[in-house]
C-alpha cells in the first residue's frame, strides 16, 4: 500500500490527511505537541475545571466549510453551538449593535441601512456552499459562477475604509463592519480589508458563528476519530527534525506539511530548489496577536444587555477607533485603545468550566514578534464596556506572541493568520502555484497556502487532491 505522511495535526494537516486515505494510502500524521490540532487545542490553561481555546474559538468557516461538510464528523462527536445570535458589538452610550443570523431582523436591526446590508450578503448567503467552494480555494482557477465572483472580487479589493463609506451611512454599521473587517488584520486603507469583513458578514447569516461543544478541540478529535476509521495514525509528541524527515520521505509517496514555509526549510530544505527557497524565505508574517484568558467568578456585566445573547462581542467602539486600533498595528506600533475580539463560550456550553463559573477568551493584533504587555489595555478595553469586568477576574492567562510561538511552532512571531494578508501574498501564497515546492513529492498544506488562515480544512483539502491528480499523472 503507498504511504504518505503529515507533519503537523492542524485542521489543513487533518484534511490533507483524510483526503489521501479516502483515496487508499496509508497515512501517518505527525504532531509535535502533546495533544493534536495545532491551534484547535482546548487546555486547561487557569484554574482546574477551566477549559480555554488555546487558538481558534468561534468557527463559521468550519461549520461551513466545503469540505467538513462532507465529512460525517457528528457521527465521531462534534456537536455545534449557536449562540441567540452571532455578534454583538457595544458602543459607549450603553447599546450594542447585534447581527442576527436571520437577515431579516438583521435588516430591520440596521434601519436604514438594512437593505445595503441585505443587498451585500444575500446573494453568497443563499448559495454558500457553492460560493464558499469558489472562495475558498487558489484564486487562478475558474469558478463555478465566474460573473458572481468577479463582482465579488472588484469590490473585495476596495478598502475597508472605502467600502464602508460607499455602502452604509450609519455609524452604528460602519462600527460593526468595522469590527468584521478587523479579523484581516489590516490597515482599513489598505486593499483587501473589506474582502474579510465582507466574507465574515455572509457567514453570519449563511452559517451563524457556532462553538464546538466542549471547545476548538472537539474538531480535531472529530477528524482525527474519522481519520483512524480510515486506517490513518496520529503520532503526538513526534517531532520532525531534518534527519528524521529524511527517514519518512524515503518511505513515502508524499509528504505534506502543515508548517509555515520556514518550517517547511528547516526541515526539507535541501529538497527545495532555489527558486521555492527564495519564495519562502521572502513570505512575510502578519501581525501577532496578544491573548488573554480568563477564568471568571460570573458572566461579563455587559453594560449592554444584549451582549449576553452572543459568543462573540467585538470591543472597540466606533470605525474611526478601530481603525486606529489597526492603522497602529500596521504601522509597528501597539494600539492604545486596540480592538478586542472576544469569545464567551459558557454562556452556551457550560461543559467548559466549573457550575456557575465562567471563562473569556480575548485577544488584540500586535506588531508580529512584539514584547509589549497589552493586558492593561485590553481590560480597559473589556471595563469600558463592561464596568466591574476586573472583580470578576479569578486568574489570567497571558499569551504573548513569543508564548503563541512557543505553544504552536507555525505562529510565527504570533501571528494566526499564516502569513501577511497583502495583495501580493494573497496571489502568491506563497508562490504562484500555492501547494508546489518544487520538488515531486512535498507538498505545503498549511494557512500559508490558499485561502489562507481559518479553520475550514480547504487548504489542506486542495493540496491533497493536487497531489492525487498529479500521482495519477505518473
Amino acid at each position: 500500500m503507498r504511504r504518505a505522511c503529515v507533519i503537523g495535526s492542524g485542521p489543513n494537516g487533518l484534511a490533507a490527511a483524510i483526503v489521501l486515505a479516502q483515496a487508499g494510502l496509508r497515512v501517518d500524521v505527525y504532531e509535535a505537541e502533546v495533544e493534536p490540532g495545532g491551534a484547535t487545542r482546548t487546555l486547561p490553561l487557569t484554574l482546574p475545571g477551566f477549559l480555554h481555546d488555546f487558538g481558534s474559538a468561534v468557527h463559521p468557516f468550519a461549520a461551513g466549510s466545503p469540505f467538513f461538510n462532507t465529512l460525517p464528523l457528528a457521527e465521531h462527536g462534534l456537536e455545534w453551538i449557536h449562540g441567540d445570535a452571532p455578534l454583538a458589538h457595544p458602543l459607549d452610550d450603553g447599546t450594542a449593535v447585534v447581527l442576527e443570523r436571520d437577515l431579516a431582523a438583521t435588516e430591520r436591526a440596521l434601519a436604514e441601512d438594512g437593505k445595503a446590508w441585505r443587498r451585500l450578503m444575500q446573494p453568497a448567503a443563499d448559495d454558500w456552499q457553492e460560493f464558499a467552494q469558489d472562495s475558498l480555494g487558489p484564486l487562478l482557477r475558474t469558478p463555478h459562477h465566474p460573473l458572481r465572483r468577479s463582482k465579488f472580487g472588484l469590490s473585495a479589493l476596495e478598502s475597508a475604509r472605502g467600502f464602508a463609506a460607499r455602502h452604509f451611512s450609519n455609524a452604528r454599521t460602519r462600527a460593526v463592519f468595522a469590527g468584521l473587517a478587523g479579523h484581516s488584520c489590516l490597515s482599513f486603507d489598505a486593499p483587501l480589508s473589506a474582502t474579510i469583513g465582507w466574507m465574515f458578514g455572509i457567514t453570519i447569516h449563511a452559517v451563524g458563528w457556532p462553538i464546538p461543544r466542549g471547545g476548538a478541540r472537539a474538531i480535531a478529535q472529530a477528524l482525527i476519530s474519522y481519520l483512524c476509521s480510515l486506517g490513518g495514525t496520529v503520532h503526538t509528541s513526534h517531532r520532525i527534525d531534518a534527519a528524521a524527515f529524511k527517514e519518512l520521505e524515503a518511505d513515502s509517496e508524499f509528504v505534506f506539511f502543515d508548517t509555515a514555509p520556514r518550517q517547511l526549510l528547516a526541515i526539507a530544505g535541501d529538497r527545495i530548489g532555489n527558486g521555492y527557497r527564495r519564495a519562502f524565505e521572502r513570505f512575510q508574517p502578519g501581525p501577532g496577536a496578544f491573548k488573554i484568558d480568563y477564568a471568571l467568578s460570573d458572566p461579563v456585566p455587559w453594560r449592554a444587555q444584549q451582549c449576553r445573547r452572543a459568543i462573540t462581542v467585538h470591543l472597540g467602539g466606533t470605525f474611526e477607533e478601530i481603525a486606529a486600533s489597526e492603522y497602529a498595528v500596521a504601522h509597528g506600533r501597539c494600539a492604545e485603545r486596540p480592538f478586542v475580539l472576544a469569545a464567551q463560550p459558557t454562556l452556551f456550553d457550560p461543559t467548559r468550566a466549573p457550575a456557575g463559573h465562567h471563562v473569556l477568551w480575548a485577544y488584540c493584533h500586535v506588531p508580529n514578534g512584539s514584547m509589549f504587555d497589552m493586558t492593561e489595555r485590553v481590560e480597559a478595553q473589556i471595563e469600558r464596556f463592561a464596568p466591574g469586568f476586573r472583580d470578576c477576574i479569578l486568574a489570567r492567562h497571558v499569551s504573548t506572541p513569543a508564548t503563541l510561538e512557543a505553544m504552536d511552532a507555525n505562529l510565527l512571531g504570533g501571528d494566526i493568520g499564516g502569513g501577511a494578508l497583502s495583495l501580493r501574498q494573497m496571489i502568491f501564497r506563497p508562490t504562484l502555484r500555492g501547494y508546489a515546492t518544487g520538488a515531486r513529492n512535498l507538498y505545503l498544506c498549511s494557512a500559508s497556502t490558499p485561502p489562507g488562515g481559518g479553520v475550514h480544512g480547504m487548504c489542506g483539502h486542495h493540496a491533497a487532491q493536487l497531489a492525487l491528480r498529479q500521482m495519477q499523472r505518473a
